[in-house]
Order: structure tokens, then sequence, then C-alpha cells
């Protein structure tokens, strides 16, 4: 199966202007993919690109703006290529002309917190070689350059083994959703719900995942709509397991024999993109929240709101009768900046995260924690409302 582009691994590239960023990126995918110019700024926003690299296999490219951008919108380029870390697997930190200064140690900074590991490459080794003094400055902080040219290729095989040995397995490692929960074998039912909401002539992504999964762990597969569940159930033999999309929660839950277990395909992704034991934590919060309270709604995927979209209306709306209280919501769609004042709102809520990379989803969970505000995703937070939490996470907190 091709991997989404979520999940190959993504590599960052950062350093100042004109410092052979993206000519990197050309060497080494061998081809012309990144303009490269003398005039700084040629890079503004962080650009992805997909494309296979010898000795790595596909992998995903975010070149970012120079550091150093004294543009008008420098600031800005600046902030973009900050939040490109918290997206990669690894990044290539790349130095030149025997100059390390605060901008890279900010952006080492960055790379810690966020947990990417990093290799320094110390580029144009043709024009300006790496000095003796400067290499033992750079040992000074734990650090060890990989020498190249990327104009000349030199040293690529190099760094390519570098790039090799620094990535974390993680990014490469395909993980089962179902693996630990289902044997070989097994019936797994899958309820999907087709309303306007639902994409013409096709099933979203993490049903199509989740699919996939039944699939790959040699079990059999039902997918029927939740209209067809009472009759699915007075004529086949009980499943062993039930996914279902968690806007019919309740009804399925009710309609399904206490036996049988069951649970949402955005818990299921929760534990794969998300931060399950964050979840876990946070989405009791729900039965604490208060008059004016402000509830972060987190969408990573861009589409065109209905009346029925499941983040922008239906689970306010739930929320809302749920507490009892008048609340705040607001709304981050697709990649946009969290606001600066996260730690003003009293809870998070991320979508499943589906068309985001794991890094990305567990970057934007972290910013949260660590300003000490709770966080929950779209499936657990209506399983809790409909008082079906511990059933619906019962498969991944006690396996059976």
């Amino acid at each position: 199966m091709t991997k989404h582009k979520a999940e190959r691994p993504h590599i960052g590239i950062f350093g100042r202007s004109n410092y052979g960023k993206s000519s990197l990126i050309n060497a080494l995918t061998g081809q012309q993919i990144a303009i490269v110019s003398e005039v700084s700024g040629t890079t503004t926003d962080p650009v992805r690109k997909t494309m296979e690299i010898s000795g790595l296999g596909a992998v995903t490219i975010v070149d970012t703006a120079g550091l150093d951008d004294t543009s008008a919108l420098g600031q800005q380029r600046i902030a973009k290529t900050y939040k490109a870390v918290q997206e990669v697997d690894l990044a290539l930190l790349v130095i030149a002309n025997n100059t390390f200064g605060e901008c890279e140690q900010q952006l080492l900074n960055e790379f810690a917190r966020f947990e990417v590991p990093c290799v320094v490459v110390y580029n144009k080794v043709d024009v300006c070689p790496l000095r003796a003094d400067f290499k033992a400055s750079l040992a000074a902080y734990k650090l060890q350059a990989v020498e190249i040219s990327a104009t000349t290729r030199q040293g690529l095989p190099n760094l390519v083994e570098a790039i090799r040995a620094a990535m974390p397995e993680s990014a490469y490692a395909h993980q089962s959703l179902l693996a630990d929960i289902v044997k070989p074998n097994q019936h797994i039912w899958l309820i999907t719900p087709i309303d306007e909401a639902a994409p013409e002539g096709r099933l979203i992504l993490p049903q199509v995942q989740v699919l996939r999964d039944v699939l790959d762990n040699d079990c059999t597969a039902s997918v029927l709509k939740e209209t067809s569940l009472q009759h699915a159930l007075a004529t086949q033999p009980l499943p062993d397991l039930v996914i279902t999309d968690s806007q019919v929660f309740a009804m399925v839950n009710d309609l399904l024999p206490k036996e049988v277990r069951l649970t949402s395909f955005s818990v299921v992704l929760a534990r794969q993109s998300g931060n399950l034991d964050y979840y876990l934590q946070g989405t009791p919060t729900l039965s604490k929240l208060k008059d004016g309270d402000k509830v972060l709604m987190l969408e990573s995927c861009t589409h065109i709101a209905t009346c029925s979209d499941i983040g922008r209306v239906k689970l306010p709306k739930l929320i809302s009768r749920f507490t009892g209280k008048q609340l705040e919501y607001g709304i981050i769609a697709g990649q946009g900046d969290l606001p600066e004042n996260i730690a003003d709102y009293a809870l998070v809520i991320q979508c499943g995260g589906c068309m985001a990379t794991r890094k990305t989803l567990q970057s934007r969970i972290r910013i949260a924690v660590e300003a000490g505000v709770p966080v929950t995703n779209y499936g657990m937070a209506i399983a809790y409302m409909n008082g079906i939490f511990n059933r619906a996470v019962e498969p991944f907190v006690y396996k059976k």
C-alpha cells in the first residue's frame, strides 16, 4: 500500500538565508526541485515536497525560510519556520562560513523541546572549509557537523548515512491500529453513517485506514450504515468488535449487546496519532466547565463547513447541552497557528487527525499541556458525554 503523505518521514531543512538549503534538496534528490537563487528570501513559507532519496526511500522534505530574513515579512516567515519544527521527524540544520550564533542555538532549543533529532550540515565546504577552531567550538555544544558541498555533491553519501542513523524508528514504522486488540479470523463491524457531511462516492480517510488495518490483521470486516445495525444484529452472529463513527455512538451503544466491545474511529486514531494518556486525563474536564469558559476545537484538515459539521456545529451544541453552561468556542482549521493565549482556554479538543502527521498532532498537544490546558479528542469527548466513555476506551486500556 502506498503511504499517505502524512505517514512518510518528514525531514526539515533549517538555516540562514543563502546557506544552500534549497541546493541541498536538489543534491539529495538529484533533481532541480527547489528554486536556487542568490537573492535572500527566495524561499518564503515552508514548502513541502514528497520525493525519493536514494538510500532513504520516500520522504517529505520541508524547506523553510532563512532564519536571518530581514525582509518586511521576515518575522512572519521566521515564525512559520519555527512552527515547521513541530511537524518534522528529523531536522537538518545547515550552517556555513564557520558561523554559529544565537539563531542556530534557538533552533536547537526548539528541536529539543519537541524531541526532534538534528543533523548539523556544514555546507559550502568547497568554498569555505571548516576551520579546526570552529569545529572545536561546535564540539563544545556537543555537535558534530557533516561536511558537504551541495554544489559539487562532496560528502553527500556521508550525509545520507547520518540521516539514516539519526532518523527515529517511529518515522518509518507503520503502526497497526488494532494488532494488539484483535486476533486473526475475528469479525469486525465498521459503522459508517452516510449523511450530507460524508464525501460523495467514497469513505473518509479514517474509515479507509481502519478497514485496511482490519484486513492486514487477517480479520473479516463488515461495513454497514447505522440504519442497518438493528437488522444485522437480528440476522448475523455477534461481531468480536464494533468500530463506529462517533456521531452515532449513543445509538450504537444502546443497540449493541454489552458483551460486544465497542469503540470509534476517532478513539482508534487517538492512540496512533495523538496521546491517549493525555486524552484519558483531559476528557473528564467536560464535567468541570463553568460559565464563560473557552473551548478550542482543533480541526487538522480544511473543508467547507456545513450545518452538520461535527467540529464546528454538532460538537459545540452537544457540549453546551451536556454542561448547561454558557461557553465560548474557538476553531482552528488545518495547520493554523495555535492562539498565543492558549492558557486562557479551559479545554482543547483535537479531531482524529487523519490528515496530519503524528509529529504535528503530538506537538500541538504538547503546547496545550505545557500551558496547563487539558486536552481530549472528538470521539472521546462524544463518548464521555453519552455516558459510554469507559466502554469506548476499554479495548485499549484493558486489552483482552
